[in-house]
């Protein structure tokens, strides 16, 4: 009988951890697919831009890119994924040649060139989650990113995120527990 429930408990815990490894696997393929993006980017008086607007996209990457004329008129013009896909491959070049504007000390405050906008914001869409990470792993990078991205979706998942980190775990089972004045504990499936 100590056999039978020894056995019973090592299968437990075999399945258990099968369905963890299942489910931080799945977990990682999420995280790891790109999102094309629609952006509105919009021509700064300085002449830099900004983008004003991004959604997440089923279709491929695209942009509408609003500049303003010599008599100040607002014209706006379509972008496909190819003309942003080269834009953001030259500006990454001069990235590692270490001469973009993405890389200097508050360059985003005021804008970028249309380039540096596009990999700023698009740069995993564009050229693949690896060139972004690494990116965004540059502290100059990310920091001009942030302020060059003016739109609300932006600053909606940055807030997301900040408040899903500071304030809130995930279980096992997906449940999730917030941190409050009151202690209370959280099951194995999650409650």
């Amino acid at each position: 009988m100590k056999h039978i429930s020894s056995i019973a408990g090592g299968v437990a815990l075999g399945t258990a951890g099968i369905l963890m490894m299942g489910t931080l696997t799945g977990c990682q393929q999420k995280q790891q697919e790109a999102e094309n993006k629609f952006l509105v980017i919009e021509q700064q008086p300085n002449g830099k831009y900004k983008v004003i607007e991004e959604m997440p996209t089923q279709g491929p990457s695209r942009a509408i890119i609003r500049e303003h004329d010599a008599n100040g008129r607002v014209t706006e013009r379509f972008m496909n994924e190819d003309e942003m896909k080269k834009l953001a491959e030259q500006e990454y070049q001069k990235v590692e040649n270490g001469t973009s504007e993405t890389l200097q000390e508050n360059s985003g405050n005021a804008g970028m060139g249309l380039a540096g906008t596009i990999l700023a914001v698009a740069a995993g869409s564009l050229l693949g989650n690896m060139i972004g990470n690494a990116l965004m792993n540059n502290k100059s990078f990310s920091r001009n990113a942030s302020s060059v991205n003016r739109s609300a979706y932006s600053r909606s998942a940055a807030g997301k995120a900040a408040r899903s980190s500071s304030s809130s775990r995930k279980s096992f089972f997906g449940g999730t527990s917030r941190s409050s004045s009151y202690s209370r504990s959280s099951g194995f499936f999650g409650g």
